[in-house]
């Protein structure tokens, strides 16, 4: 497991210019992106393939919100608390193998405005997996559900930029 540091700059970027930086390096490297969403419902996955030329290197998505989805669809085993590091990474495992995608993020967690299981509103987990490395980023964020989405998407979107901009050439094959 492994942790990326939070993206800094990233507060500097238009979702746009960051969709923009993710398709220009995933198209040079040769790489396939894959989602798995269970907080943001597809709200990713319909910013993702907004990308421009989104059809070269996105591969799709999966929205998993009910547990079951996400064991008999993604792999996560009974009993793995929703609202985990363990469940994140375990989801962009699933969808990545499931779409044969060479880069995976999920995004799940408790969007508000109750808590839910013992989890505070804002309480969010960012799942990756690669072939360099499987980890997860957590998130403690504020507001309104609505709010809680958005920055959920757009951290997301933060954080495939990290991803595949440091992603080596696929080899073609």
């Amino acid at each position: 497991m492994t942790a990326l540091p939070d993206p800094a700059p990233a507060a500097q970027r238009s979702v746009e210019d960051s969709l923009e930086l993710i398709g220009t390096h995933a198209r040079r490297r040769g790489i396939r992106i894959a989602l798995a969403e269970s907080l943001t419902s597809g709200a990713l996955a319909s910013r993702v393939g907004a990308g421009e030329r989104a059809s070269d290197w996105f591969a799709g998505g999966v929205v998993a919100y009910q547990m079951r989805t996400k064991r008999d669809v993604l792999g996560v085993p009974e009993g793995i608390d929703p609202c985990s590091a363990e469940c994140a990474e375990l989801l962009a495992i699933g969808v990545r193998r499931l779409l044969g995608a060479d880069i995976a993020v999920s995004a799940t967690g408790v969007g508000g405005p109750d808590p839910e299981d013992g989890h505070e509103p804002g309480t969010v987990y960012l799942g990756w997996s690669s072939d360099g490395s499987t980890g997860h980023r957590l998130l403690q964020l504020d507001g309104e559900p609505e709010k809680v989405l958005d920055a959920t998407v757009n951290a997301a979107i933060d954080l495939l930029v990290d991803i595949v901009s440091s992603a080596p050439r696929r080899e073609a094959g």
